[in-house]
């Protein structure tokens, strides 16, 4: 049976409660997911709601709001938007999400015609805005975000190099210690890749032409498809599920190169368009150092095997920049 929609989505999206309703649809690992369908200004609508429990949802909620509006800013027609994100009134503690819905799979005609590659690298030459108190763009983002369930602490900060040690490496190695306990090995090649590795391979003055842009964060092949968004257009290459960051495009390397499923055509394409940062004969380094991030983080959510895939990487940056 359809379940009853929340007043405070039916407020957000200016829908009728007579007409609104929510079927399950797909799935999450961290939250309850939905298709809302209804009856808008006499049209049908759609749209996609997730909700979960906890200050944890909310927090991930607000970051996947953020997250999804700064990269549909940048690059339209690239991920659903956001339209709402809140508490509901029927079950105190219970938080959500509301997005424009993506029609996955779809082969409507109409579409741009524009790849991945090419969507990416838009994304990844898009100057990031100024943030409040600012006077040229600087790394962070404007929400707390999650990567899995980890939360990722954005704060703003001049230096690429200071935000990635201490917001990504640091802090992930304290989740990975709440969830899986202490470790001196760990800690201790982590801490020395982050006092003496990322400043030499990513060090203000060092690493060159990088500025602040918009990073999906979290963009696996999982993360990526074809699909029509919000009923409009046709079919596009689209990605979902972001946790994102104003950082340095590099970035999100380390994650597509981890699990893979990027052909060789994708990448020609893209470093075509976004050509490697330099000092260019350290391009594997950092992507590896990036890489790094996302072997922590599945070991803080996960355990298990990813802890022997950073400490490999950690072993051989450290034996060749320590």
């Amino acid at each position: 049976m359809p379940a009853q929609v929340d007043a405070p989505i039916l407020a957000a999206l200016g829908l009728d409660a007579d007409s609104a309703k929510l079927v399950p649809h797909g799935g999450s690992g961290f939250a309850s997911t939905f298709k809302l369908v209804a009856t808008k200004d006499g049209e049908d609508v759609a749209y996609f709601v997730k909700t979960g429990t906890g200050a944890d949802a909310d927090v991930m909620f607000r970051g996947e709001h953020a997250s999804l509006n700064a990269i549909s800013d940048a690059v339209p027609n690239f991920c659903p938007r956001s339209h709402a994100h809140g508490a509901l009134d029927s079950s105190p503690g219970t938080f959500f999400l509301a997005t424009d819905f993506l029609d996955l799979g779809s082969s409507a005609p109409g579409g741009s015609g524009l790849s991945l590659a090419a969507k990416l690298a838009k994304l990844h030459t898009t100057p990031a805005p100024v943030p409040v108190g600012f006077e040229r763009p600087v790394f962070g983002f404007p929400a707390a975000t999650c990567c899995g369930a980890t939360a990722q602490d954005n704060a703003w900060s001049e230096s690429w190099a200071d935000f990635y040690a201490d917001r990504r490496l640091r802090a992930v190695l304290r989740a990975g210690v709440r969830s899986n306990g202490p470790d001196a090995e760990l800690a201790r090649a982590v801490d020395k890749v982050a006092a003496a590795v990322v400043p030499r391979l990513l060090g203000d003055g060092h690493l060159r032409g990088v500025v602040p842009v918009v990073v999906h964060g979290d963009l696996w092949s999982g993360n990526h498809g074809r699909g029509r968004i919000a009923g409009r257009g046709g079919a596009e290459e689209v990605v979902y599920d972001p946790s994102s960051v104003y950082g340095h495009s590099e970035y999100e390397l380390g994650i597509m190169h981890m699990f893979g499923g990027f052909g060789g055509a994708f990448w020609r394409e893209y470093e075509q368009l976004v050509p490697r940062a330099e000092p260019k004969d350290e391009f594997d380094d950092r992507v590896a150092l990036y890489e790094l991030y996302h072997h922590l983080n599945h070991f803080a959510l996960f355990g298990g095997g990813y802890r022997g895939g950073a400490m490999s990487i950690m072993k051989k940056l450290i034996s060749k920049y320590v």
